[in-house]
């Protein structure tokens, strides 16, 4: 705990009235005027007034610093508990060494947030003297008289009652302007006193606070780290050895590739010319037991051709049954000619039919013949 802090916390009672002592004397001062006890004149207006003024001067009186600082100092050691609980979560290690990243005055700044409302105790300067001047041009108007005088005394006592009005009046304007000036007195020590209190909370834990120049250098450090790592990852990745190993194991699949290849290549040729010679022998074979065959396969392949030609005259119709009518003439043409060589065709097969047919005959009567002898 602070020194400050370990002596008996005052009552904030006692705040209050340090605060309040100076306007209800010059209050009291003018009650006792009113009732002709101080040599003084003060009209009714002009002390309601002032009573009026002193009231809400009370309902500001808890949001000045000086009283504020009296609630703190109550919850001082609450706060400062919450406070190392703080520090605890928010702490960072960095080379070794723990501290927190909590910042003393945001903390205190968070924690007291609802202790006092700040826009009253910004207002508050300005808003008494203009209370005040407001009172005096009350209890001006309040004591203005009507001049309805007729005589030159009667117009005499008339201005006097008003001189005396406006004296009194004034009175509000002093008052406001005394309360602005006892409230910045008292909002500038609290302001003291609560600076002072976090001053000494920031040096009692700054050595278990990183500071902001510590976060920046440790900051640069480990970028500065991290482009070290990324360099040397660079120069391990295009290591010269790296890529010659690289290359040569890329060279050595590449030969073993084309090697593979090769091999398949020349095992494919080997095959292919036994299966050749093969086929040139079964070739020979059957040239020299089948040639009778022969003729009947000519004329069967004679046979297929016209087969072949029909049926791409039957498509050949097809395809042209789907155009314009306009080459109908011209389709017609090209049938007729297709009809006519077809029948030359076939009446081409027909005369070597009959000549195969005739030499096979011949060949067979002279097989005969000769078997015969």
């Amino acid at each position: 705990m602070l020194q400050l802090d370990k002596q008996k916390t005052p009552s904030c009672i006692l705040h209050s009235i340090s605060i309040l002592l100076i306007p209800f004397l010059f209050l009291l001062g003018l009650v006792l005027a009113y009732f002709h006890i101080l040599p003084l004149k003060v009209e009714t207006h002009t002390l309601m007034i002032v009573t009026f003024i002193f009231i809400i001067f009370m309902f500001f009186v808890r949001h000045n610093a000086n009283y504020a600082v009296c609630h703190m100092k109550s919850t001082f050691a609450s706060m400062e508990g919450i406070l190392q609980s703080e520090l605890r979560a928010n702490a960072l290690t960095i080379m070794g060494k723990t501290k927190s990243t909590l910042h003393v005055h945001e903390f205190i700044s968070e924690y007291y947030k609802d202790i006092r409302n700040d826009n009253f105790a910004r207002v508050a300067p300005s808003v008494f003297p203009m209370l005040g001047i407001l009172g005096t041009f009350m209890a001006i108007a309040l004591s203005m008289p009507d001049f309805s005088a007729k005589d030159t005394s009667g117009l005499d006592h008339e201005i006097s009652l008003l001189l005396s009005g406006i004296g009194t009046a004034f009175y509000a304007s002093i008052y406001g302007i005394l309360l602005s000036l006892i409230w910045t007195y008292f909002e500038k020590r609290g302001m003291t006193k609560v600076e002072k209190n976090i001053y000494d909370l920031e040096k009692l834990y700054g050595s278990r606070i990183w500071k902001k120049s510590e976060l920046i250098k440790h900051e640069h450090t480990q970028s500065e780290l991290k482009d070290q790592m990324i360099v040397q990852t660079l120069k391990e990745t295009f290591n010269m050895d790296f890529i010659k190993e690289l290359n040569e194991q890329y060279l050595k699949n590449f030969t073993t590739i084309i090697h593979d290849t090769n091999s398949s290549f020349t095992n494919l040729t080997l095959h292919m010319q036994e299966v050749s010679a093969d086929l040139r022998e079964t070739l020979s074979t059957l040239q020299n037991k089948k040639e009778g065959v022969n003729t009947l396969a000519v004329m069967q392949e004679n046979i297929e051709g016209f087969n072949s030609n029909a049926v791409n005259l039957q498509k050949s119709m097809e395809r042209f049954d789907t155009t314009v009518e306009h080459t109908f003439d011209k389709i017609d043409e090209e049938l007729g000619k297709s009809v006519e060589k077809l029948t030359t065709f076939a009446r081409i097969v027909s005369e070597q039919n009959q000549l195969i047919l005739k030499s096979m005959a011949t060949l067979k009567k002279q097989d005969k013949e000769s078997k015969a002898q």
